[in-house]
C-alpha cells in the first residue's frame, strides 16, 4: 500500500461493491464498466452526475470521461434532453398503437442521415446490429456474415461474439457461421468472399477507429466488392455517430452503406438506438413485401416515448450548435494541454496520446518499451487518486476550460509517480491492487 494521500474507499464504498457483486454478475451490467477494467481503488458505484462531473458515494467529484461508455456527449442533466424526457414521462411512455413520437423521430434521424430511407428502432446496439445480420440474411438467402476482427464489440449475441475468446455457451455451428477480415486490408476481404463464394450475406465493420482511420480507397473498396457480390454492408455508428460527424462515419468518409446502426450518444444516455436502411432492405421487415416476412425489431420498449424524445432533442441539439466542432475543439485543447504535462515529465517515450481530438486515448508501456496494462493500470489510479475518471480521454460538450486545466494538473502528478515507477523498473510498490485485464479473455484470473 502506498503512503502517499489520495484516494481510498470508505466502508460505505466497499459495501456497495460487495453487494453489487452479490446481487449481479460481475458485479455490474456492462463488461467494460466492471472492476477488472480499473484500479483497486476506484470508485465502485456513481451516484450522481452534472456536466462532465460524477460523485460517488462518499461524495468524491471526479471529472469524469468518456461518460456512460460515449453516450453522455451532452453531459449529464443536459437541460433539453431533461425538459424532452420529462415531458414525454407526462405525456405517457406505451401505448396500444404507435405513437406520433416515432414518426417524428424517424423523420429527425432520417434528416441526418441521407443514405437511409428508413428507420426501425429499439434500446441497444446489440439488438440493432443482431437484426442487421437477420435482414441481410434474409435478403440475400445466405448463411455468412463478414466481421472485422479489429474492432472490439458488435453484439452480445452469438454471430459476434462467437470469434472472441469469450465464447462459452456458443455452439459451433453458430461460430461457423461467421468469418472474419481485417481493417484496412482488402485481400483479406478478397479471401473471406473465396472462402464463402456466393454465400456471403453481409459485411460489418466500424468505418473508424479514434486512433485509426480508413486508408484511402478501403471503404471504397469495401462498396465496391458488397454490390459486386450481392453482399449488404452493413456500418456499425455506435461510436461514430453524434461524435466524429453527427451522420457517422458514412458522412464523414462519404461512402454509403445499406444497412447502419446508431446508439450510444443519440439519446445522451437515455437508453435508445437504431437500425437504418434502404427502403428495398427496410421493408422487408415491414408490411408491404410479397417476400418471405421478417421478423425483424419486434421489442416492448424499442419505441417507448423518453428514448424518442431523448433523440429529438440530442438531434436539435448537435445541428444548432454544432456540437461536434465543439467536441473536437474542446479536445485539441485537452490534447495540447496534456501533451505539454507528457513532454514535461520526461516520460515520452512511455506515454503518448493518440486518435481524434474527440476521443484521445493513452498508450503506456513499460521500461522496455512494450505496451504495459499494468503501466496502463497505474497511471488510471493516480488519475482517480485526483479526481479524474476515464478510461480515455472522450470529451463532452459540457467539459469547460477549469476542467481541462485540472485534468492536466492532475496527469503532471499522475506522470511524476509514472516516471518513478518506469526508473524502479517495475509497477511494484506503485500500482495498489492487480493490473487490468481484457474483456476479451477465455478465463478469469486465479
Amino acid at each position: 500500500m502506498s503512503d502517499r494521500p489520495g484516494f481510498f474507499l470508505s466502508e460505505a464504498a466497499i459495501a456497495a461493491r460487495l453487494r453489487a457483486h452479490q446481487l449481479i454478475p460481475g458485479g455490474n451490467h456492462t463488461y467494460a464498466k466492471g472492476d477488472d477494467q480499473y484500479p483497486l481503488h476506484s470508485p465502485p458505484v456513481i451516484v450522481r452526475g452534472e456536466g462532465c462531473h460524477e460523485w460517488d458515494v462518499d461524495g468524491n467529484r471526479f471529472i469524469g470521461y468518456s461518460l456512460g461508455q460515449r453516450c453522455v456527449t451532452l453531459g449529464h442533466g443536459r437541460p433539453e434532453v431533461v425538459e424532452a424526457v420529462s415531458q414525454a414521462v407526462k405525456n405517457g411512455l406505451n401505448f396500444n398503437r404507435p405513437s406520433l413520437l416515432e414518426g417524428d423521430a424517424a423523420e429527425a434521424l432520417l434528416a441526418i442521415v441521407p443514405g437511409a430511407d428508413m428507420v426501425k428502432f429499439t434500446k441497444d446496439g446489440s439488438t440493432a446490429n443482431t437484426a442487421a445480420v437477420k435482414l441481410a440474411r434474409a435478403a440475400t438467402g445466405r448463411r455468412m456474415v463478414g466481421l472485422c476482427v479489429d474492432h472490439p464489440f458488435f453484439s452480445y449475441d452469438d454471430w459476434a461474439m462467437g470469434v472472441t475468446p469469450v465464447d462459452a455457451g456458443i455452439p459451433d455451428e453458430a461460430k461457423a457461421l461467421t468469418d472474419v477480415f481485417h481493417f484496412n486490408d482488402l485481400d483479406s476481404v478478397d479471401a473471406l468472399f473465396d472462402r464463402h463464394d456466393g454465400d456471403v450475406a453481409c459485411l460489418m465493420l466500424e468505418t473508424c477507429r479514434p486512433d485509426i482511420d480508413p486508408a484511402p480507397g478501403f471503404l471504397e473498396g469495401l462498396r465496391e466488392r458488397c454490390s459486386r457480390h450481392g453482399t449488404v454492408l452493413v456500418f456499425d455508428e455506435m461510436t461514430t455517430g453524434f461524435r466524429f460527424h453527427v451522420s457517422g462515419g458514412q458522412g464523414l468518409f462519404g461512402v454509403t452503406p445499406d444497412l447502419s446502426t446508431f446508439g450510444k450518444a443519440l439519446g445522451n444516455g437515455v437508453a435508445v438506438s437504431a437500425l437504418l436502411g434502404t427502403r428495398e432492405l427496410m421493408e422487408l421487415g415491414g408490411l408491404e413485401t410479397t417476400a418471405p416476412r421478417v421478423f425483424l425489431l419486434s421489442t416492448t420498449h424499442g419505441a417507448e416515448s423518453t428514448g424518442l424524445a431523448a433523440a429529438m432533442a440530442v438531434i436539435d441539439v448537435y445541428v444548432r450548435e454544432g456540437i461536434v466542432k465543439r467536441l473536437a475543439d474542446t479536445g485539441e485543447r485537452l490534447r495540447a494541454l496534456v501533451q505539454a504535462e507528457i513532454d514535461a515529465s520526461g516520460v515520452g517515450d512511455a506515454v503518448d496520446l493518440r486518435g481524434r481530438p474527440q476521443s484521445l486515448l493513452f498508450g503506456t508501456r513499460d521500461p522496455a518499451g512494450a505496451p504495459s496494462q499494468a503501466y496502463r493500470t497505474l497511471l488510471l489510479q493516480e488519475l482517480i487518486r485526483g479526481g479524474v475518471l476515464g478510461p480515455a480521454l472522450l470529451v463532452s460538450a459540457a467539459h469547460a476550460e477549469e476542467d481541462l486545466l485540472a485534468t492536466a494538473a492532475t496527469f503532471r502528478d499522475a506522470l511524476a509517480v509514472y516516471a518513478r515507477a518506469l526508473d524502479a523498473g517495475s509497477t511494484d510498490g506503485f500500482l495498489e491492487g492487480p493490473p487490468s485485464q481484457s474483456v476479451y479473455r477465455r478465463y478469469n484470473a486465479p
